[in-house]
């Protein structure tokens, strides 16, 4: 069921009994197909994405998470779909995406990638993002896209171990990280604020500066101004 995945994200959130505070939430766009990207730091951000936006949020997420029992339980109920193993094209990725978007739906991406998930992070840092999402959408056929940037931060929350990190190469042995010592963190949010960026449009003209050798200067672009627009946005949810 198309709502499904929203019902369950309110659900969880009101069994961790998480304290969500929207903000901006003027510059969420009312309809039409969207991409949001978000920093990323715990299990719960795409539950959290989806009550905040009001709408289900197809998410991307890592290969492990569709490898793991209970784990991929839950990515399933919430709609996600899990990529191909690190290093490996994502072409079936892009195809799902992009049939999302035609038909007026909302994908959500992690530019970040799986690091902030693995390694513990604090509320207030984020690091490098991937251009990948920028490529998804400029090479995106649909008419107007918005691509949304959010900024998820934790004000109060419990960081326990989940498992350890070489557990996880024995599902995923692609992924580096699981070759380090230590426990996989589970971050728990009892309070977050949730605050919504200025959504970028790609439209026809945009996609017309999508070629050649302006090509790398657009991803960049795109990409710079998300990351720059989140991490502003990070800094007021800390203050």
């Amino acid at each position: 069921m198309y709502s499904e995945p929203l019902l369950v994200s309110q659900f969880l959130l009101s069994v961790s009994k998480t304290k969500l505070f929207l903000h901006h939430q003027e510059r969420i766009p009312p309809s039409g197909p969207m991409l949001v990207v978000s920093n990323h730091r715990s299990f719960m951000d795409a539950p959290l994405l989806m009550s905040a936006l009001g709408r289900p949020i197809r998410f991307a997420c890592h290969h492990y998470m569709g490898q793991v029992p209970v784990m991929r339980d839950l990515v399933t109920k919430l709609g996600c779909f899990p990529l191909e193993e690190t290093g490996k094209p994502q072409k079936k990725f892009f195809q799902q995406a992009i049939h999302l978007f035609k038909t007026q739906q909302v994908v959500g991406l992690f530019p970040e990638g799986a690091q902030p998930m693995v390694e513990f992070t604090q509320p207030e840092t984020m690091g490098e993002f991937h251009k990948g999402f920028a490529h998804l959408a400029l090479r995106a056929p649909v008419e107007r896209l918005s691509i949304l940037p959010v900024a998820i931060s934790s004000v109060e929350e419990t960081v326990s171990s989940a498992v350890p990190l070489k557990l996880l190469s024995w599902f995923d042995p692609s992924e580096p990280f699981f070759n380090n010592s230590g426990w996989h963190p589970l971050v728990v949010y009892q309070r977050v604020n949730v605050l919504i960026g200025r959504p970028y449009w790609i439209t026809s003209s945009v996609r017309e500066g999508f070629k050649g050798k302006q090509m790398k200067t657009v991803v960049a672009e795109l990409t710079d101004y998300c990351q720059t627009e989140i991490s502003e946005l990070l800094r007021q949810g800390c203050n």
